[in-house]
């Protein structure tokens, strides 16, 4: 196969960016596959897959904006930042209201500064941290300059706490929630992780991992 774009794929739960991309090479039996962001296994929506001379074009999709759905569960902080972590501290949360909240989320909005969860791409002497995270190695992240666009809370029924973010590139969700937990004088951990979209691309538009060909693959 010789046609070449990119390929919206609403990647579910339990597996890798990796995979996707596997999955993806084996049906259209090329090499050339690549992917525009990654998507940890418990995150699930939006990613953009590169096809044939497209993976050239990486660069064009890194500054882009993202929108995801995030799930907090509020009074039990992990060691990852996610349910995928032992839990490391618990604390009481059952004095938290919609208005205690709100005034709280509006407080982020705008630019922040933001350390990178241990379970992240980012690499540290060429290794990506998730890989030392899963060992149990800890090291020290720099902080660094995210924009939050919007931030709202879309539904509340304790301990959890659902919200939408519209952010910058380098915004990781596994730490705006923990942020958002701080800020209310409580720990938390997100449990579900969905990204809505990359700057104009929608996961509306999106193809299943089980239900994609050859004519979805778009011009880039």
């Amino acid at each position: 196969m010789n046609k070449a774009g990119i390929l919206l794929i609403d990647k579910p739960q339990g597996i890798t960016s990796h995979d996707v991309v596997d999955i993806v090479r084996k049906k259209f039996r090329m090499r050339r596959i690549g992917h525009a962001g990654t998507l940890d296994p418990l995150a699930t929506g939006l990613l953009i897959i590169l096809v044939g001379e497209a993976t050239k074009q990486f660069n064009r999709f890194v500054n882009f904006d993202k929108e995801y759905d995030a799930s907090l569960r509020l009074g039990t902080a992990t060691d990852t930042g996610d349910s995928c972590g032992k839990v490391v501290k618990s604390e009481k949360y059952d004095t938290l209201t919609e208005e205690k909240i709100v005034p709280v989320l509006e407080t982020l909005v705008g630019n922040i500064t933001h350390i990178p969860p241990m379970v992240s791409a980012i690499k540290h002497k060429g290794r990506p941290l998730y890989q030392l995270a899963r060992k149990g190695i800890l090291v020290e992240r720099k902080a660094r300059m995210v924009t939050i666009h919007s931030l709202r809370l879309l539904n509340l029924s304790l301990p959890d706490m659902e919200f939408n973010v519209t952010c910058s590139k380098g915004t990781y969700v596994r730490s705006l929630g923990e942020e958002i937990a701080r800020r209310l004088n409580c720990v938390g951990h997100i449990f579900r992780i969905r990204r809505l979209a990359i700057g104009p691309y929608s996961v509306s538009h999106a193809k299943g991992i089980d239900n994609f060909n050859e004519d979805d693959i778009r011009p880039f």
